[in-house]
């Protein structure tokens, strides 16, 4: 296999184990906690998932952009350094916040604050090991990461508070994190740091920023609104649900990560629309099939996963089934309006995301838990047909001067 195959292959890998990691921490929190317990600790877990996608999108995104070979040690420096003082700021706000968050989820909240620097900082290490083409530097750390964490959730003992897990899951990035900026130190050796194109009016991640803040983090945050204003318990069912389907999300992350270089070499707009119109059917069966294995579950096998949790989870299966089958379609739409015409996907997002969020609150205040997970397909459906819509809507020869652009 030449080099090229194999670091795609080591992305890959380091896409699973990093997913891996998310949705074991939160199936061991789950059967370790009750499922109040595991309520705290899942708001908590998506506070965080909002932290680590702005992140992302303001400092990882932008260093795999680098094009400048000579720029990437002081790139990664930098960026390393940035993600830490900026994680630090958040954390001192979140332990500052913890004290006025009632009951066990306010010292999770604190917990998150003292460890924040560190998780950040370790999973801000993939994207310099991405940008300086050596993934398999990636895939090691976040492999030691993922041994550690079950590691040291699995000795936990059963009834664990959430700041407990939420502390214990922070820490163990310490020997990941170590070997990380081991394996980076060659490549920054001597670059000097500068912090402050991420501190100037116009720098690019802004972009990528809203571009998340619409798509991901509104949902996230409305999930996290949901357990404010709502119930906890909510946030924890929704949270079980999703956690099962973390397979698909690798599949999900990869399709957009390896996608374009390979769709854009189809041939004109009917080439690239074929391509991606498999690849999303592709996704939904599998989405609709994954959805049908779970449900498909015996309850002590889901118990095993989720522990108290399972019941309430269980019962969102059909829904959450269903979101993920139209997002393999809505994810296949956005791929083909990237390579084709890649103004047009920051509108989508926009519009239709906001609508998710419409439709979770209302399905919640209509039908309670389950009435928002039927929300969150349904704006995932919206999404898929007006991506697809739009596809449709694109001029061949504009799109093929922008997919050779």
């Amino acid at each position: 296999m030449s080099r090229r195959g194999l670091a795609a292959v080591a992305s890959v890998l380091d896409q699973a184990a990093s997913s891996a990691t998310n949705i074991l921490v939160l199936v061991l929190a789950a059967r370790l906690s009750s499922a109040s317990g595991f309520a705290d600790f899942s708001m908590v877990y998506v506070a965080f998932s909002v932290l680590l996608g702005l992140n992302m999108a303001y400092v990882g995104q932008t260093v795999v952009l680098e094009k400048e070979a000579g720029r990437l040690g002081a790139v990664c420096r930098s960026s390393v350094l940035f993600t830490a003082g900026a994680a630090g700021a958040a954390g001192l706000v979140l332990a500052a916040a913890g004290p006025v968050v009632p009951g066990d989820a306010g010292w999770a909240f604190l917990a998150l604050g003292a460890v924040l620097p560190l998780v950040l900082v370790q999973d801000g290490l993939r994207y310099c090991f991405s940008a300086l083409r050596v993934p398999e530097r990636a895939l090691a750390a976040d492999a030691l990461r993922l041994v550690c964490v079950v590691a040291a959730l699995a000795a936990q003992p059963h009834g664990a508070s959430a700041g407990r897990l939420v502390l214990v899951w922070g820490l163990s990035a310490l020997p990941a994190l170590g070997l990380g900026l081991w394996l980076l130190r060659p490549y920054v050796r001597g670059a000097r740091a500068d912090v402050r194109p991420y501190l100037r009016r116009g720098h690019l991640g802004q972009r990528f920023v809203v571009e998340f803040a619409v798509g991901n983090g509104s949902s996230q945050l409305a999930v996290l609104g949901l357990g404010a204003f709502a119930t906890p318990l909510a946030v924890g069912a929704l949270r079980g649900a999703t956690t099962l389907f973390g397979p698909l999300n690798v599949l999900f992350n990869s399709a957009n990560a390896f996608g374009p270089p390979i769709v854009g070499r189809a041939s004109g707009k009917r080439g690239v629309v074929r391509l991606t119109a498999l690849m999303g059917a592709a996704l939904a069966v599998l989405g609709a099939g994954w959805a049908a294995v779970l449900y498909a579950l015996p309850d002590r096998l889901g118990r095993h996963l989720l522990g108290d949790t399972w019941a309430a989870a269980s019962a969102l299966l059909p829904a959450t089934g269903a979101q993920y089958a139209v997002m393999g379609l809505g994810t296949c739409a956005l791929l083909t309006l990237r390579v084709l015409n890649p103004k047009a996907t920051l509108a989508l997002q926009v519009v239709f995301s906001l609508l998710s969020v419409a439709l979770l609150l209302g399905g919640y205040a209509a039908w309670g838990v389950a009435g928002a997970a039927w929300g969150l397909a349904a704006g995932s459906a919206a999404k898929a047909a007006a991506g697809w819509a739009r596809v449709g809507r694109l001029k061949a020869p504009a799109a093929q001067v922008a997919a050779a652009a």
